[in-house]
C-alpha cells in the first residue's frame, strides 16, 4: 500500500504524536518494515511537537530553498520539524534483520510538554489563596482577595489560622504585645480594616480536618516555594492549576511578580497559560507486619550465603513471600501513601552510625548505601536538597526520579537518573547498626525500622504549575535569579595587551599599566 505527499489535503499539519513512513521518492511506503522518518541532523521529520503555533513556522521554507509548487511547499511541511520538548521517535529498525518487536497494548500516546497549555470546561468559581506567614504578605494579600470577591465574584477559600493573624483582629489586647507589635499592628490598620469588610464572605478550611478534593477550581499563592508545597500537601490526588507570585525568599517555584495582578490572574482565568506539570513521587511505607519465615532462610548453612542472597531474602520476606511486582503499579494504593513534589529523605537521623539502606529496583536489588542517608526526588526536587547534595538538576518536564546519595562513604556513588515508570523499595539493611529517619517534603518525620519499607514510584496526580511565559524561559529564569546558574566573570578577549606580551622584552611596565588605565 503506498500513498504520495501530492495526496495529502493542503489544510493537513501535524499532530502529535503522529508518525511519518519513510518516503521514496515521491512515494511513501507503509511495509511491513515500520521504518520512520527520523530527525537527526536535521533533515527528517518527527512530527510529535502538538504546539499549533510551530505548525505554521515548520511550514516556511528552510534556508536555502526556493518557492515551488504547492505540493512542494506541503512537502517542506512535512520536512522541517516544528518544536517540540519531546525526543524524537527512535529508528524501530536495526540494521538489515533486526527491529522492535510490535506490540499493541504498549503503545502509548505522549503529549508534548510544549502543547501543554490551561482550558477551563467550565468557568471556575471557587479560589485558594495560600499565604505564607509574614507581615509583609499581608497586603498584596488583601488587594488580591478584595478584588477576587468584589470584582471577580469569586467564592475565595483560607486557611483558618489567616483569620487568627494578630495583624487582622481589631480585639488584640494591645497592653499585653511588645512596643514593636504595637508599632507593627498601627501600620496595618488600613489594611486590617479592609480585611474585616471582607471576613464574613471568606470561606476557611484546617488543615487535617477538612477534605478539600473536588471543592476547590483555581489555587492562588502569595509567598515563597514553601507555599506551592503547602498546596501539593493539601490535595493528595487531582490539584487545581496553581497561580504562583513571588513574595518570598528564593522564588524558584513562583514564577509570576505582584505587580500587576489584575492582568496576569484575569489572563489566566480566561485560559491563556502554558502549563508546566510538576511530577509528584507516590510514597508509601510498608510496616514488619509478620515475623520472619523460617522457610526462606534455612538453619542449616544461613550464615554461609552471600550478603546479596540475604538481602533478596530479605526483600521477599517485606513482600510476604512474594519475589515478583511488589506493590501496586496503579494509583489505586492504600490510604496510607503519601504525594510528595520535591523529595523524600531517608537519613541516619540523631544515630553517630552511618545508614545502611538497601535499593530495591522492581524488586531487583540495586545497591545499598552506606553514608548520612539517601534522597530520591522529582525533577521539580532537582533543584532543591538533591542539588545540595550534588545532583544534578534536571527540567520538569523530563520524566525521571533521582536517587541521591547524601555524603556516602565511598568515592565512587554519584547520583543516578532512573525511569519515571519504576518502583523503588528502600529498606534497611539487615546488618545495619541503626534504624533511620524519613521524611516527605520536609515534613512527616517518623522512623523507619528494620523489616519495614519504603515504596516510591511516580504518581498519576502531578502539580499543574502556570507559567509566566512558557516551561523554558520560566526554568531558566529561575536557575538565573534563584540560584545564580553559572555565573562568573567574562573572560577578557585578546586584545592589544596580549599583542604586547608577545612583542618581546622591551615592553615596560608602565605601558602595561596605561593599558589596564584605558580598559578601565
Amino acid at each position: 500500500m503506498t500513498s504520495s505527499y501530492n495526496n495529502i489535503p493542503a489544510s493537513t499539519t501535524p499532530t502529535p504524536a503522529q508518525k511519518v513512513p519513510k518516503a521514496t521518492g515521491s512515494s511513501v511506503s507503509s511495509s511491513s518494515n515500520g521504518s520512520y522518518y527520523d530527525d537527526h541532523d536535521n533533515q527528517l521529520l518527527h512530527v510529535n511537537s502538538g504546539r499549533q503555533g510551530s505548525a505554521a513556522a515548520s511550514s516556511a521554507p528552510g534556508p536555502g530553498i526556493n518557492n515551488g509548487t504547492a505540493s512542494d511547499d506541503l512537502h517542506m511541511r512535512w520536512w522541517w520539524r516544528t518544536r517540540s520538548l519531546n525526543a524524537p521517535s527512535p529508528f524501530q529498525q536495526f540494521g538489515p534483520c533486526g527491529r522492535i518487536m510490535k506490540n499493541s497494548a504498549m503503545v502509548m500516546q505522549i503529549q508534548d510538554p510544549a502543547s501543554q497549555r490551561l482550558t477551563w470546561y467550565k468557568p471556575p468559581l471557587t479560589v485558594l489563596v495560600i499565604k505564607k506567614k509574614d507581615s509583609q504578605v499581608l497586603l498584596p494579600f488583601v488587594q488580591l482577595v478584595e478584588w477576587l470577591v468584589q470584582e471577580k465574584r469569586m467564592v475565595v477559600w483560607v486557611e483558618s489560622a489567616v483569620l487568627e493573624d494578630k495583624l487582622l483582629r481589631d480585639d488584640v489586647k494591645l497592653e499585653q504585645e511588645s512596643t514593636k507589635f504595637r508599632q507593627v499592628h498601627a501600620h496595618y490598620a488600613g489594611v486590617r480594616a479592609r480585611f474585616l469588610a471582607l471576613r464574613e464572605k471568606l470561606v476557611t478550611f484546617k488543615d487535617g480536618r477538612d477534605d478539600l478534593t473536588d471543592r476547590i477550581d483555581f489555587i492562588v499563592c502569595l509567598g515563597g516555594d514553601g507555599t506551592l508545597l503547602y498546596a501539593s500537601q493539601l490535595f493528595q490526588q487531582s490539584v487545581p492549576p496553581v497561580m504562583a507570585f513571588y513574595l518570598g525568599s528564593l522564588g524558584f517555584l513562583t514564577p509570576f511578580q505582584c505587580d500587576n495582578f489584575q492582568e496576569q490572574v484575569t489572563n489566566v482565568l480566561e485560559g491563556h497559560a502554558a502549563l508546566t506539570l510538576r511530577s509528584r513521587l507516590r510514597c508509601s511505607i510498608h510496616r514488619k507486619g509478620e515475623r520472619r519465615k523460617e522457610s526462606l532462610l534455612p538453619v542449616v548453612g544461613a550464615n554461609l550465603l552471600k550478603p546479596s542472597l540475604h538481602r533478596q531474602l530479605n526483600y521477599v520476606e517485606l513482600n510476604n513471600g512474594q519475589t515478583g511486582n511488589f506493590g501496586c503499579n496503579n494509583n489505586n494504593c492504600p490510604n496510607n501513601s503519601i504525594l510528595v513534589l520535591n523529595e523524600v529523605v531517608i537519613n541516619r537521623g540523631p544515630s553517630p552510625y552511618l545508614s545502611n539502606i538497601d535499593i530495591f529496583l522492581d524488586g531487583k536489588y540495586i545497591t545499598s548505601v552506606q553514608g548520612d542517608g539517601l534522597i530520591v526526588s522529582t525533577p521539580t526536587g532537582s533543584t532543591a536538597y538533591a542539588a545540595a547534595a550534588g545532583a544534578s538538576m534536571i527540567h520538569p518536564s523530563v520524566p525521571a526520579i533521582l536517587v541521591t546519595p547524601i555524603c556516602p562513604h565511598s568515592l565512587s556513588f554519584r547520583p543516578i537518573v532512573v525511569p519515571a515508570g519504576v518502583e523503588l523499595m528502600i529498606s534497611i539493611s539487615p546488618d545495619s547498626r541503626n534504624t533511620s529517619r524519613v521524611s516527605f517534603d520536609g515534613r512527616n518525620d517518623q522512623e523507619l525500622n528494620h523489616g519495614d519499607s519504603l515504596r516510591v514510584t511516580t504518581s498519576i496526580y502531578p502539580v499543574p504549575s502556570i507559567c509566566a511565559q512558557d516551561q523554558i524561559s520560566d526554568w531558566f529564569d529561575s536557575l538565573a535569579e534563584g540560584l545564580h546558574w553559572n555565573v562568573r566573570k567574562r573572560q577578557k578577549c585578546l586584545d592589544e595587551l596580549s599583542d604586547l606580551t608577545a612583542s618581546g622584552s622591551e615592553d615596560t611596565l608602565d605601558e602595561f599599566d596605561n593599558l589596564k588605565i584605558y580598559d578601565a
